[in-house]
């Protein structure tokens, strides 16, 4: 509702593009209305379905219908190559008709690149520094395939050229096509700009989906085909192969069978977990130049797979390398394209550095979650890895997801969850440690997870969990008998007729008789919101109990109370302060009381700062808006204000536009506030959390 009052509906014409990503990586969609209307009928839906969740899995990403525009900011995202589609209602979805990219195997889907260090070689190398890439026909038995090859610059197909080339077959998982290499992988990319960099040897690459020949003589056939056709190496030394997943599988098996056939093999998220009936290691070891297997985390199907076979091949004496786990990447082609930039300089040549990637770890073992309905969820391992799953009251259910905030900086994603027997269930990390929030989506309705004791009283559907770590201590429990008091505060509202409760915390120690009353912080919750939603879902009593043991909090009461009312002036004022003033030993003396607020709270803050100035020394304003100027006494604020200290989330924070315009605003009337920049984050809990953070222990200092 905020949102809507605030920003009228932004036109998007049918040509406009849909998306735009900026420099730092900010993704914008605005997908026009009729046209979902065209495509699906009424909705009440729309995501974008993109492989931009953690360990770069695929999740939707909910867009907010604005007037006549499905629109929503997304990031920052890590520089690297993104797919998606359109998707209405979970099953209605269609591809964005303004990006021109395609994906063969996947008609629906678009990409789009974020720039940077990272993403370099993704990018088209200059013109004179490609090479090609065509189809190969050739038959195998009875049947006809098709394969795409690489060539580098330069190098003739079929006329003189100065030498032949060695060869690298890669093969895709069983779902693959051999155009994935292209559009997924961005392969002739890659192999472009290291050759420019002279990073790799001249080579000729073949591109084979995942009904590649598994037989001996079906290989062979390829291998011959390949060898007709371009000036290429026909020994061992100058073959290699590698796959993902279930291609990954094919290579290392190929290669310890007939450890004559090829020099280098690599399995990219390779499915074998054993070495392959009995292989001659000693043979292999004598023949094989490179082994070298790759895996993503934990959530890799891969990862158990990469356990088992390493004890194998130990076992079968086979020398292997290992380029260790892949913290922030599973089974996909983000991982995957990191893991053919490693292999390809290490082919057909001598002296690569055997060891891991830089900052990937060691296998520790199998990776296995309790069994389904054996453990209230969510679980969550050491490492940040986080189980969920549904009770079996969703055994029928079409589509399920699990949304929370762990997209970048804390906006929120969808996970689809796959069934597990009679529940659904999906692994979801590595997160970093913080609070976590989170519902289920079961086709289309918002669900609370029952199995989480945790809940949100304003958002009956919300559960929460924390991953422990130190960039979470400040929002962790205490030691036991550590830290504050929060209390209940019942107060009589004249603004509107009722019994009303506020939240109160002291500060450790707290002394309701100590001869100086203590300084007191007013701090109100946004709009959908109430007075519990600090304590619930701001962790309000974590952050300022850690605060005032780690010394840096004045001690002080805060109190937080109920703003959902047609007057917030008054109801502060006339119901909240005086209630608070007769239960606590607290000062009245405004050099000594601080308020702020959150979004719509945020806003009565400055009305009240508008309305009363000097009443509050400090004041703080997280994500909201200064609004009218009309009439403000800005020598009265100014005098009267020893801090207005203002706040806002990033470009994926809805008021960012008008809260930019606020400061512009202030600036034309001469108000001094101080402003750092914006947090990292969205118009949520992850900003507002750091903002009372950075807020709290700057008050009653001076």
């Amino acid at each position: 509702m905020i949102a809507a009052a605030l920003f009228p509906s932004r036109p998007a014409a049918a040509d406009a593009p849909w998306l735009n990503v900026s420099e730092d990586g900010f993704a914008s969609f605005n997908v026009p209305a009729s046209y979902v209307r065209q495509q699906a009928g009424e909705v009440s839906q729309v995501v974008i379905e993109g492989n931009f969740g953690p360990s770069f899995a695929w999740a939707e990403y909910g867009l907010t219908l604005r007037g006549d525009v499905w629109t929503g900011v997304l990031g920052p995202l890590p520089p690297g190559l993104y797919h998606y589609q359109i998707t209405a209602d979970d099953t209605k979805s269609f591809k964005d008709p303004t990006n021109d990219t395609r994906v063969a195997s996947k008609p629906l889907w678009s990409a789009f690149l974020v720039r940077g260090e990272e993403s370099r070689l993704l990018e088209d190398a200059p013109e004179g520094q490609r090479g090609k890439v065509e189809t190969l026909t050739y038959r195998t038995g009875k049947k006809e395939r098709s394969v795409l090859v690489w060539t580098p610059p330069g190098h003739s197909a079929n006329g003189p050229g100065p030498k032949a080339l060695p060869v690298l077959y890669l093969r895709t998982g069983a779902d693959g096509s051999a155009s994935d290499w292209v559009d997924l992988a961005r392969a002739p990319q890659i192999l472009d700009n290291l050759t420019a960099r002279k990073a790799i040897e001249p080579m000729v690459v073949v591109f084979d989906g995942g009904d590649g020949p598994d037989d001996r003589k079906a290989f062979d056939d390829l291998r011959k085909a390949v060898a007709d056709r371009y000036r290429v190496h026909r020994d061992h030394k100058h073959q290699a192969i590698a796959g993902t997943a279930e291609g990954g599988t094919w290579a290392v098996r190929t290669a310890l069978s007939r450890p004559a056939t090829v020099g280098y093999a690599g399995s990219f998220s390779g499915l074998a977990t054993e070495a392959g009936g009995k292989p001659d290691g000693k043979a292999v070891n004598h023949t094989l130049e490179l082994l070298r297997l790759y895996t993503g985390n934990v959530i890799d199907p891969a990862y158990n797979a990469t356990v088992r076979l390493t004890k194998a091949l130990d076992r079968a004496g086979i020398r292997y390398q290992f380029d260790g786990v892949n913290p922030d990447a599973a089974g996909n082609w983000h991982a995957w394209r990191e893991n053919l930039i490693d292999f390809l300089p290490r082919l057909f040549r001598k002296g690569a550095d055997p060891g891991p990637t830089p900052g990937h770890g060691k296998l520790k073992g199998e990776f296995h979650p309790p069994a389904p309905g054996t453990t209230p969820t969510p679980f969550v391992s050491e490492d940040g890895f986080v189980t969920f799953e549904t009770t079996t009251e969703f055994t029928d259910a079409r589509h399920v997801t699990v949304w929370g905030n762990w997209a970048p900086n804390g906006s929120w994603l969808r996970m689809p969850m796959v069934r597990a027997g009679d529940r659904w269930r999906v692994t979801v990390g590595p997160l970093e440690p913080w609070f976590y929030y989170y519902q289920f989506f079961v086709d289309l309705k918002q669900v609370k997870d029952t199995s989480n004791p945790t809940k949100v009283t304003s958002e009956p559907t919300w559960s929460h969990f924390l991953v422990e770590g130190e960039r979470a201590r400040l929002v962790t429990d205490v030691p036991e008998g550590k830290g504050g008091k929060v209390e209940e505060l019942t107060y009589r509202s004249n603004v509107v007729n009722e019994e009303r409760t506020a939240l109160v915390w002291t500060p450790p120690g707290y002394d309701p008789k100590r001869a100086e009353p203590y300084p007191v912080l007013y701090l109100q919750h946004g709009g959908g919101q109430s007075y519990t939603d600090w304590v619930e879902m701001g962790r309000a009593k974590q952050i300022l109990d850690n605060l005032s043991l780690d010394g840096k909090l004045v001690p002080m009461v805060v109190v937080m109370g109920n703003g959902n009312v047609p007057d917030f002036t008054r109801e502060l004022l006339e119901n909240i302060v005086p209630a608070a003033r007769e239960h606590y030993n607290i000062s009245d003396d405004p050099a000594r009381q601080a308020l702020a607020g959150l979004s719509m709270g945020g806003a009565q803050t400055l009305d009240v700062l508008k309305s009363r100035p000097g009443t509050f020394g400090y004041i703080g304003v997280f994500s909201a808006w200064f609004g009218p100027t009309d009439g403000v006494d800005v020598d009265a604020i100014n005098n009267g204000t020893k801090l207005l200290r203002l706040y806002v989330g990033d470009q994926t924070d809805f008021v960012y536009p008008i809260f930019m315009e606020s400061l512009a605003a202030l600036d034309e009337l001469g108000i001094r506030y101080e402003f750092d920049g914006p947090t990292p984050g969205p118009h949520g809990w992850d900003v507002w959390q750091r903002n009372l953070i950075d807020f709290a222990p700057r008050l009653f200092r001076s």
